[in-house]
Parts: structure tokens; C-alpha cells; sequence
């Protein structure tokens, strides 16, 4: 199987601070990086680092390196359209001395993509390939429908959370990822167990995969549910921890692994990535990947 990736390609401007910026005050950073990144992006990274088979879909301007970047990652490129009228999207991303982050977006190319281009990029797809979007490209309806009628499993990460775009997309996925105040936020509950039960009656067939910080994550369809606990680490930068879970636990599903092995391998993964600055530059290899989990008790 196939992973078709319609997601956003950003240049994250990484500054290190002591504490995030406040209003009206002026900070030195420490220090700076320039990455290949967003959601979109870092999650093919991480899916292809992991061994699988990922088509990108995405929008950049004209002759923009991440192409080059990507390829070099074993992610395939055909799928990014290349424009003039609208710049890269890019981040400016802080990164506190706890390695937490605050982050400011610019969408630009990611949200300049046409119906015309998502059709000619699906039109190789397969039936149980997998179609996987987040919230920073426009014509997720549209690319949803598309996949569905052509037989693919949809999955959507909705980040950043937009509820009422989430809630009307239920119907066309497969799978829903999100942390647990999204997973509150989209239902109205107080507490992850509510959350649960109410988006499984709103949704009886759909798989919610839910991560949980350094609780792990759990995963749930019917009355089938997994977790995963996280793997205890020294943080350095969490800024795609998430995305990295992401990645590897879907390639892992199109390999054949079960959830139940899916999980674990995606948790140690985010695990490796928290250690190290950036966002793709701190995505694991599979190898490093089976290291880590062969060193657990």
C-alpha cells in the first residue's frame, strides 16, 4: 500500500529563547536554524524514514529546494506542484529552554492548490492505499470524496483544529488523529473516556487514533482499543514529535503490522525525536527506530 500525502512543505526559522515572546517585548535568541518543514512534510518524512511508500501532494513556489530536500528523504515528488504567484509556506518557530514550542504560520503555496492537480495525483491510487491530510491545504472535501469513491482509506490529522470543518469530514474518513484537548474540544467532554464514547456514537465505524503527551496514546475502533505508553526521554525539542508518531504508525500499518505493533514502534519514534533539534532533521531512521525498541526492558 501506498501512502498519497496531501499536506503542506514549510520552511521552519527556528529561534531558541528562554521563554516565548510576550507582547511588546523584544527577545535575543540564542540560537537559529533554517528546516524543511510543516505538517504535511514532516509527516511524509517520517512515513518514509520509516520504510514506507509515500506520495507527497503539496504546492510550492518555482524551483524551491524542499523538492530536492524531500527526494533526498525517499519521499516521492511528482505530486508537488511548483507556481509563481504565491511563496513557500514557512514557520517561525520558538523553542523554549524546556524544548516546548510556539509557533506562528504563513500558508501561502499550501493553500494555492488546484482541483485539477489532486485529480491527475490520484489517479494512480489504489483501492486501501491511503489518502493522508492535515488542516493546512485547502480542498480537503473535495480530495476526501475523490479518495472514497476510488476505494483509498482516508485519514485526516486535524491540525490546526478547525471543529466544524473536522465534524462535517467524519463521514469521509477512516481515521481520525488527534491529542486528547482536540479529541475534548471536537465532542464537548471533560475527560478522554467521554470524549471517546461520544465521537464513537457520532461515528460508530471510524478509528480514532488519540496522542496523549507523555501519557503515550491509545487507539480505538469498536470496541477494539490499543495504547501505548511513552517512552521516558530527555526533551530537547518537540516540534514534531507528533507528526513523527504520525509518519511512522500509518507507514507501519501499510507494511502489515498490527496496531498493536504499530503503536510502539510510533512511540519510540516521537520518543527519538523529542532528544534532537528541528523538525525533519529529528525524525529517526527505521534502523535507529528497531535500536531503541531492542535496548527496552
Amino acid at each position: 500500500m501506498r501512502i498519497y500525502n496531501l499536506g503542506s512543505i514549510n520552511w521552519d526559522q527556528c529561534y531558541r529563547v528562554e521563554h516565548f515572546v510576550r507582547p511588546g517585548e523584544t527577545l535575543m535568541s540564542s540560537a537559529y536554524a533554517l528546516h524543511l518543514g510543516g505538517k504535511g512534510a514532516n509527516q511524509s518524512a517520517a512515513a518514509a524514514k520509516a520504510g514506507g511508500q509515500v506520495t507527497h501532494i503539496g504546492c510550492v513556489a518555482s524551483a524551491d529546494s524542499a523538492l530536492s530536500k524531500l527526494q533526498e528523504l525517499g519521499v516521492e515528488t511528482g505530486g508537488i506542484y511548483q507556481q509563481d504567484q504565491h511563496a513557500t509556506g514557512h514557520a517561525l518557530i520558538q523553542i523554549d529552554d524546556q524544548g516546548e514550542n510556539a509557533i506562528i504560520l504563513h500558508a501561502g503555496a499550501n493553500r494555492a492548490l488546484q482541483q485539477d492537480w489532486i485529480v491527475s495525483q490520484l489517479q494512480s491510487a489504489e483501492k486501501q492505499d491511503w489518502l493522508l491530510m492535515q488542516n493546512e491545504t485547502n480542498l480537503l472535501h473535495e480530495s476526501a470524496t475523490l479518495a472514497r469513491q476510488k476505494g483509498m482509506q482516508v485519514a485526516f490529522n486535524p491540525a490546526p483544529m478547525d471543529r466544524d470543518l473536522t465534524l462535517s469530514l467524519l463521514d469521509k474518513l477512516d481515521l481520525l488523529i488527534v491529542n486528547q484537548i482536540e479529541a475534548q474540544d471536537l465532542t464537548g467532554a471533560s475527560d478522554l473516556d467521554t470524549a471517546i464514547e461520544r465521537m464513537q456514537q457520532q461515528a460508530p465505524d471510524l478509528a480514532l487514533l488519540i496522542t496523549l503527551g507523555a501519557k503515550g496514546a491509545c487507539y480505538c475502533q469498536g470496541n477494539q482499543r490499543h495504547s501505548v505508553n511513552a517512552f521516558k526521554v530527555d526533551a530537547v525539542d518537540t516540534t514534531a514529535a507528533g507528526d513523527t508518531f504520525i509518519g511512522y504508525f500509518l507507514a507501519s500499518l501499510t507494511a502489515g503490522l498490527a496496531v498493536s505493533d504499530a503503536l510502539p514502534r510510533a512511540s519510540a519514534a516521537a520518543a527519538l525525536a523529542v532528544t534532537r533539534a528541528g523538525a525533519i532533521p529529528s525524525i529517526p531512521s527505521r534502523q535507529e527506530v528497531d535500536d531503541f525498541l531492542a535496548r527496552q526492558p
